[in-house]
């Protein structure tokens, strides 16, 4: 009974039913042949697949040509081509079945939901929370974001679960159809964000806990179901990552105050925020292919490594920049100065992330090439454990670090404070 029921949770069907719902259908001609794979090695030409699946039948895509062979000798046992590290092939890459969209509503909103559990949401949403909120919550956020997503990371690369096929599914996503697939680390990531957001402040400050729990639920639930809309996840992976991070919240809850004391006041702390997160990063589960999950992991560890030694050199100096008064915290009136005020921080402070990223992640690129004697041309060089793991930690590392130390004292410069 169990087994059947997890099995249908991880039907593709279920995923691509899911999709036609929200007006998504995706397009197989009848001429695409069988020799095309697609990034899980099936048969993305199979007409009775196509017709089991309810989906429709289209025109061309634009590009023309949808007959395709990957090149290589044997599929990887993920589905993707060994001679081809970033599992698209030549027939993922041009033969990938269509889609039409019939409700476009749904596409924008749900496109808008996935991009939120991407990089470029951490590195605007948690320094904005730190410059503009409450430094106090910040530091419940990236050590909760931290843990979940890298036992979550690590989970897919243990598990070797892979994605929904496709067909049936319809792919909108290419950069991570090489990672695994169980659990949704998107879902845990907006899952961990927004009731961690709630449960940080509930106590703290003075609004309707009602609103909160279900302005976290709505953001939790769209960027999940945005996995299914994406054909990037089955139901199970979803249902998992929502339940993995549910556990993983509760254990953790009574030791948040302990843990937040230790970093801020252990004299221990800059080690340990250095030391642990890189050795994590650097013995994270190796796989027989290359995938985006070591990397990524390794930014979200060096975001919180460089954040947390943040956190603990502010105490040190008396600039925690938390509000000051009587708990809870009543919420200020937005204003059109309090408006402009955090325009003006957030602008300044992504300017310094940006000029950081980019003049750390050439420097420490330059340095690892000659250590290890690499030619500056060779791109592929970049995904080699020991070049990809330092570069990147200390590259986010480092924006950790002016995100909650140098933009602060640049603010307080300005007089923007």
């Amino acid at each position: 009974m169990i087994n059947s029921v997890l099995q249908s949770l991880q039907d593709p069907h279920l995923v691509a039913s899911f999709q036609r719902c929200c007006g998504l259908f995706i397009q197989v001609e009848e001429r695409l042949g069988a020799g095309c794979s697609n990034a899980h090695g099936n048969a993305s030409g199979s007409p009775g697949l196509a017709e089991r699946a309810g989906v429709a039948r289209g025109s061309e895509r634009p590009n023309g040509e949808r007959r395709c062979k990957i090149n290589g000798t044997h599929p990887h046992p993920h589905g993707q081509d060994r001679k081809d590290p970033h599992g698209v092939g030549e027939c993922a890459a041009k033969g990938r079945p269509g889609y039409v969209v019939k409700n476009y509503f749904f596409y924008y909103l749900f496109r808008f939901a996935a991009a939120l559990g991407r990089e470029i949401f951490y590195i605007t949403f948690l320094p904005f929370t730190y410059w503009n909120f409450d430094p106090f919550v910040t530091r419940r956020l990236v050590g909760v974001w931290a843990i979940v997503m890298y036992l979550g990371q690590a989970s897919k690369d243990i598990i070797k679960w892979p994605r929904p096929l496709s067909p049936p599914v319809v792919k909108l996503e290419t950069r991570v159809d090489a990672e695994y697939g169980m659990p949704s680390t998107h879902a845990m990531a907006a899952t961990a964000i927004s009731f961690t957001f709630l449960m940080a402040t509930m106590y703290r400050y003075k609004y309707s806990v009602a609103f909160g729990l279900m302005a976290s639920t709505v953001l939790s639930a769209l960027v999940s179901l945005s996995r299914l809309y994406t054909g990037m996840h089955t139901v199970l992976d979803v249902i998992c990552g929502v339940l993995i991070t549910a556990v993983l919240m509760t254990l953790t809850y009574p030791f948040w105050d302990i843990l937040d004391n230790f970093q801020l006041t252990s004299p221990l702390t800059p080690i340990i925020a250095i030391v642990m997160p890189f050795f994590m990063s650097y013995t994270y589960p190796e796989l027989d292919h290359y995938s985006p999950t070591r990397g990524d992991t390794t930014i979200i560890l060096g975001v919180a490594s460089g954040c947390t030694v943040g956190f603990w050199m502010n105490y040190q100096y008396g600039r925690t920049y938390e509000p000051t008064g009587s708990l809870p915290f009543k919420i200020p009136a937005i204003t059109l100065q309090i408006v402009s005020l955090a325009i003006a921080r957030f602008l300044i402070g992504i300017i310094v992330l940006v000029a950081t990223r980019q003049v750390v992640k050439t420097l420490s690129l330059k340095v690892l090439y000659a250590w290890f004697d690499v030619a500056g041309h060779d791109m592929q060089a970049r995904k080699r454990l020991e070049i990809e793991v330092p570069y990147k930690f200390a590259t986010y590392s480092s924006i950790g670090f002016n995100a909650t130390v140098v933009v602060p004292l640049l603010h307080q410069l300005l007089e923007l404070l």
